[in-house]
């Protein structure tokens, strides 16, 4: 298998480590396989339609986006610099629901993280740039776009950077809260 999986506490939250061939000459992985993939998730219920690349500075946060309807499954990675990335169960029903993972992904480590849709999903950017790459399970929709506000207290994540030093879009800035959302997500656990 192309990955080493770790699972999280958050049901089909997953790390995924790439089997790094190095030597003095660089470095090769499969930085995808979808049959790798699938045994790595356990479902082949998922298959992606786009991909998305973003740049940013030291000290953005994207997010926490969701789609709702339309929820998107994400694969995500970053290739250049380092940020943290946070996913925040907000199914319906789910066990877990409003707890958030984060972890850092790097160029240096490598490690993806599979995000299933029903999760809102936001990275912090703590290298002086990164950038960060996507597959989705479903297309970008903007009129079903939803933020969670980064900062909700009773979601609780715990930023690594100075909350003062940060820097939104205004959208971020004005996301709604777990408690406003709650009755309106579809995705059930």
């Amino acid at each position: 298998m192309a990955y080493h999986v770790e699972t999280t506490d958050i049901a089909g939250v997953c790390i995924l480590t790439p089997r790094v061939f190095e030597d003095e000459r660089g470095f090769f992985f499969e930085s995808f396989n979808q049959r790798d993939f699938n045994e790595a998730i356990g479902s082949s219920a998922f298959t992606f339609v786009q991909d998305n690349h973003s740049r940013s500075v030291k000290g953005t946060l994207r997010g926490l986006h969701f789609q709702n309807p339309n929820p998107q499954g994400k694969l995500v990675r970053v290739v250049s610099g380092a940020v943290f990335d946070v996913a925040v169960d907000i199914r319906k029903g789910s066990p877990t629901f409003g707890n958030w993972f984060g972890l850092e992904l790097s160029a240096a480590n490598k490690k993806q993280l599979w995000i299933p849709p029903g999760l809102a999903h936001g990275f912090l950017t703590l290298s002086d740039e990164a950038e960060f790459l996507y597959k989705t399970t479903d297309y970008y929709a903007p009129s079903h776009e939803h933020t969670l506000l980064w900062n909700d207290e009773a979601v609780g994540v715990t930023w690594p950077l100075d909350q003062h030093s940060l820097t939104l879009s205004a959208k971020d800035q004005s996301g709604s809260k777990l408690s406003e959302i709650k009755n309106e997500l579809l995705l059930q656990y």
